[in-house]
């Protein structure tokens, strides 16, 4: 196991001439633990509004994660299901009032998919999404439900979404439900467009094209939500040519809802990747109904910056403020790619935007490596000391190895 602090961090990140001492409420890398396997921390929660009581999709902890329990929660909902059907169980969400245990489902019922096919085309025509709540901190869940709009069917979920012809689903971990000063649980989704003729269509030239939908979940009596749906979120696919795609949501002390987008460049239509590679945002004035016209994000002074079609995530500390961390390249993205440095920053709460002089390089690319891929990772806040845990790994460029870690990051 290695460890690497602020000094070792420091050669990732160059210094800058005339640089001025950072202000109180910077970020401070702390620690980087390289692990010899995926700390426990990934896709943690805390259990209560108070408490060192954790869960993640494996097991709890009743000391801030320092020992687990492993747990097998019931009913086995799973167990038996036709071959060919899929059901991945996103990672927990807990209400933090009342203590809810929120999974949400990505479900396919496709009887003889080879369940070996990673993302299979299929996935965009079928793909929908289920529920299930506990009452007992992930040890059992009192059903298993479809996700449905009050007045729709299982076959047209949502208004515009038929099972068959346009999935809905979620994007990558970043894209975590909330609970807002309402009450309501918010769950930022996107959803695959159809054309004229009814069928799949990609208006940007990409190999897929999404809008974003929040899923605007009110608990009811018997642990179950009512589920209404926001106005979409759509982009201009000229643009970013695949939509936006995986929403991370954050509520903003002034109750406005900040939602940004990974966008994309490159496709049939931008095939020298000329477009300027974006992340995008939209924001809520009313509790995440409606919606702006997604914009590039940007710094708070307007300079924009390039982000790579990856994920990203908005996480609100508990003083108040919101951090996001994401990829941040010093060019203009291809796609994907690169998917370095892993960078945090504050969101500005006055303009929504990134406060370029707080961003933190977290890890990048080494010297001696051809490339590298820093996606997929966790980020929560320590209760007992503040920090924000960042679990994760380094993944080779193929995604065929990689090299766990957890980082944390002091909050001055």
């Amino acid at each position: 196991m290695r460890k690497e602090g602020s000094e070792g961090a420091a050669k990732h990140v160059a210094a800058r001439e005339g640089e001025k001492p950072a202000p109180r409420g910077r970020l401070v890398l702390k620690q980087k633990e390289m692990l010899q396997a995926a700390s426990p921390w990934m896709h943690a929660a805390y259990l209560k509004p108070a408490g060192t009581e954790m869960i993640n999709p494996r097991g709890v902890s009743t000391d801030n994660g320092r020992t687990w329990s492993r747990i097998e929660p019931t009913p086995a909902f799973d167990k038996g299901l036709p071959h060919g059907y899929r059901r991945e169980v996103a990672p927990p969400f807990v209400d933090p009032v009342n203590g809810n245990v929120l999974r949400v489902v990505l479900s396919m019922d496709t009887p003889g998919l080879d369940p070996k096919i990673v993302e299979p085309p299929v996935a965009l025509e079928t793909y929908y999404l289920r529920y299930r709540v506990s009452t007992d901190g992930g040890r059992s869940y009192l059903f298993d439900e479809r996700i449905i709009q009050k007045g729709k069917t299982a076959e047209n979920p949502f208004d515009g979404v038929w099972v068959g012809k346009n999935g809905i689903f979620l994007g990558d971990v970043g894209s975590q439900p909330i609970r807002t000063r309402e009450g309501l649980i918010l769950v930022p989704a996107q959803v695959c467009v159809l054309g004229p003729d009814g069928k799949l269509a990609s208006p940007g030239g990409g190999f897929t094209y999404t809008d974003v939908l929040i899923l605007i979940g009110r608990w009811m009596e018997g642990g179950r939500l009512e589920w209404e749906i926001s106005e979409r979120i759509q982009a201009d696919p000229a643009r970013t040519t695949r939509g936006v795609i995986e929403p991370t949501l954050a509520e903003m002390p002034d109750g406005r809802i900040l939602c940004v987008m990974r966008g994309s460049n490159g496709g049939r239509k931008d095939p020298e990747f000329a477009l300027p590679s974006y992340k995008w945002y939209s924001v809520s004035t009313d509790g995440g109904r409606r919606w702006s016209a997604p914009r590039p994000w940007t710094y708070e002074d307007g300079t924009p910056f390039y982000s790579p079609s990856s994920m990203s995530q908005l996480l609100k500390h508990s003083s108040g403020r919101v951090f996001w961390l994401g990829n941040i390249s010093p060019t203009n993205c291809r796609g994907n790619s690169p998917r370095w440095p892993l960078v945090i920053g504050e969101v500005d709460p006055k303009s929504l935007l990134l406060k370029k002089e707080s961003v933190l390089v977290l890890d990048t690319k080494r010297d001696d490596e051809e490339g590298i891929n820093l996606s997929h990772w966790w980020a929560v806040e320590d209760r007992e000391t503040g920090d924000i845990m960042v679990a994760g790994a380094r993944h080779n460029i193929g995604y065929t190895a990689r090299q766990p870690y957890l980082i944390r990051v002091g909050v001055e």
